[in-house]
């Protein structure tokens, strides 16, 4: 018989007498810990045998064992508490090759418990007081390995089982460890059993639905320590290696007092005459929180002529790296008096906005004059004087300031929709981003996080997954398939990830960028939507819902006047304006989302192109 044809002989696994077994030459596992054989013991006792030996049956039918040595060692020992431990399994072999090849496996790469007995195991072992690293020991795993089954050890027996069937993840089950809510967690396995498409960051939105990330901007700032000290309670995702703010109104809560305590030292360090506080991690253009008030620019000092000759002259020595420590300094405070500031004069009659970014730092807005200080910061000199046609009163506006953050939120969407599919556009913005071209003021993308770009109300608005909506059936698979390269290590999942090709790796690239490009000011947002061709109505469509029952009464006379080409002296647009608002509502979202209902008005080709294409004017 070949050696292949001996290696590849069926396998038996035989109960054979504990008396019957000694430990064979081959077994590489010659020298071993007593304390670890002890605590083994323990385990066995506690828990059986819950992985077979292995071993080469000898001429006088007894077993030396190849695999599994320190087992064999521990079950001499627990079996004076435990009598059925007297009649082991073993995976048997009568030739000496296929039982060195087990050998050589045990010593390379022990074939691994089944993860649930494993887990059920150590838990049972920490019931009985055993300590992380006594169970490690008796293992021989990671402390940080035992931990992780742990967590899973305190899951519901419910979720074990399903995970033992094959009815959900490991992953699933990992996910699920967020949470200590019995009841929760078992309602969320029902969900994962019945929904093939059930993802891990689905369970862990349901189950952790108001908690918060450490990772978070108001976690970063309020910090764990004064979040825990105030009664807030945590959860560690081991799993994750993420540690989650249970408590998110409390969160908040304090997010918003440090955050005026921060405001009111600012503005009596800086000499402010008022700072207030913005919740957001940005401040958007056309802040409402400034509405009425007049933006102040900073002032600067100019150079003499010998304070710029040798500006030039240091400038030069640093380029050619060739300025010393004391150059360097000198240089540092000729930028520094160079650099644009607020003067004591603005600070008395102005004040700004303090928010905290997307790292969980302070930061803050330009500096505006409010309403009741505009005469003074005018005859102080640090405003120039309005003019009469900006000083009458501005008309309320037209639409509320919710809807038109929808607005924005979906018009942001729809240019991130479309840089999705023009990635060297995309590259070309980050590069000018990069660069002083673009005066390094302005802010294209936000890494720390990423600008809101779903409408609070999201009726009939679709979102690329890649933007953050749902995941459909391509977008699971390519997010499972990148969790199982994670799974590999960062070594191999590198590689692995090279392996997918150009293509994939600059689709990355974009979609990461797209999420992240941020609103910009009117006349630059307007030229981008122009080149990449983004509308909202590719993603959005008005509705009742939406949109309608959100506009006022006159609003919505002059749209269907205006779309369907009506005089005001129509019936049709007489009978239209004098409906209720509700009426007008469902008339408005059948005009827009029915079919039949545009055939039986005669809405023409060209008022069908209209309708399509219309969008709120509120930008």
């Amino acid at each position: 018989m070949s050696k292949l044809e001996t290696f590849t002989a069926p396998e038996i696994i035989e109960a054979i007498a504990l008396t019957d077994l000694y430990l064979s030459e081959l077994n590489p596992r010659q020298e071993v810990s007593e304390e670890g054989i002890a605590l083994l013991a323990d385990s066995l006792v506690m828990c059986g045998l819950i992985q077979n030996l292995s071993g080469l049956r000898d001429a006088d039918g007894k077993v030396a064992i190849v695999a599994g040595g320190r087992r064999l060692r521990a079950l001499n020992i627990a079996v004076t508490e435990r009598a059925d431990l007297a009649q082991v399994p073993v995976k048997v072999t009568d030739n000496p090759f296929v039982a060195e090849q087990w050998a050589n496996a045990e010593n390379t790469a022990r074939e691994e418990l089944d993860p649930v007995d494993e887990v059920r195991a150590y838990g049972k072992m920490a019931e009985k007081s055993l300590s992380v690293a006594k169970i490690s020991n008796a293992f021989g795993v990671t402390e940080a390995h035992v931990r992780r089954r742990l967590a899973l050890a305190g899951l519901p027996a419910a979720v074990l089982d399903a995970l033992k069937a094959d009815e959900i993840s490991m992953g699933l089950a990992k996910a699920m460890t967020v949470s200590t809510e019995e009841e929760k967690i078992l309602e969320v396995l029902e969900q994962a059993k019945e929904c093939r498409w059930f993802s891990e960051h689905d369970v862990k939105q349901a189950l952790t639905s108001e908690a918060v990330s450490s990772t978070n901007r108001k976690a970063v700032f309020v910090g764990q320590e004064a979040y825990v000290e105030a009664g807030g309670t945590v959860t560690t995702d081991l799993f994750a290696d993420e540690t989650l703010f249970n408590e998110g109104e409390l969160l908040d809560r304090l997010f918003a007092e440090k955050l005026a305590t921060e405001a009111e030292k600012l503005r009596e360090a800086e000499g402010w005459d008022w700072v207030d506080t913005h919740d957001e991690s940005y401040i958007p253009y056309r802040f409402s929180g400034s509405e009425g008030m007049h933006r102040l620019e900073m002032v600067s000092r100019d150079f003499t002529e010998e304070q710029a000759e040798r500006y030039d002259e240091l400038a030069e020595l640093y380029e050619a790296e060739a300025l010393d420590e004391d150059g360097e300094k000198e240089l540092a405070a000729l930028e520094d008096y160079a650099a644009p500031f607020y003067s004591d004069d603005q600070r008395m009659l102005s004040g700004v906005f303090v928010y905290v970014g997307n790292t969980g730092e302070i930061k803050t807005s330009s500096a505006y004059v409010a309403a009741e200080h505009l005469q003074a910061a005018i005859e102080a000199g640090i405003l120039a004087p309005v003019k009469e046609s900006e000083a009458k009163e501005k008309p309320k506006p037209a639409y509320s300031q919710k809807f038109i953050d929808d607005m924005v939120a979906i018009r942001l969407a729809a240019v991130q929709t479309a840089l999705l599919d023009k990635p060297d556009y995309v590259l070309s913005l980050f590069a000018f981003f990069t660069t002083p071209a673009s005066g390094l003021t302005s802010t294209l993308f936000g890494f720390g996080g990423a600008e809101r770009n779903t409408p609070e109300i999201d009726d009939q608005f679709i979102l690329d997954p890649r933007l953050g909506g749902e995941r459909d059936a391509a977008a699971e698979a390519a997010y499972d398939q990148f969790h199982e390269m994670a799974a590999q290590g960062n070594v191999e999942a590198f590689k692995a990830f090279r392996d997918l090709g150009k293509k994939t790796r600059n689709g990355e690239i974009t979609a990461f960028l797209a999420r992240r490009f941020l609103t910009q000011r009117p006349e630059f947002m307007g030229e981008i939507e122009a080149e990449i061709g983004a509308g909202m109505r590719a993603i959005w469509t008005p509705s009742a819902e939406n949109c309608f029952k959100r506009l006022k009464g006159w609003q919505l006379d002059d749209l269907y006047k205006d779309l369907l080409d009506l005089h005001g002296d129509t019936d049709m647009f007489k009978a239209f304006a004098k409906s209720k608002k509700g009426a007008k509502n469902e008339a408005m979202h059948k005009l827009f989302n029915d079919a039949e209902h545009q055939v039986a008005l005669g809405v023409s080709e060209a008022q069908k192109a209209n309708i399509d294409a219309w969008v709120p004017d509120c930008f």
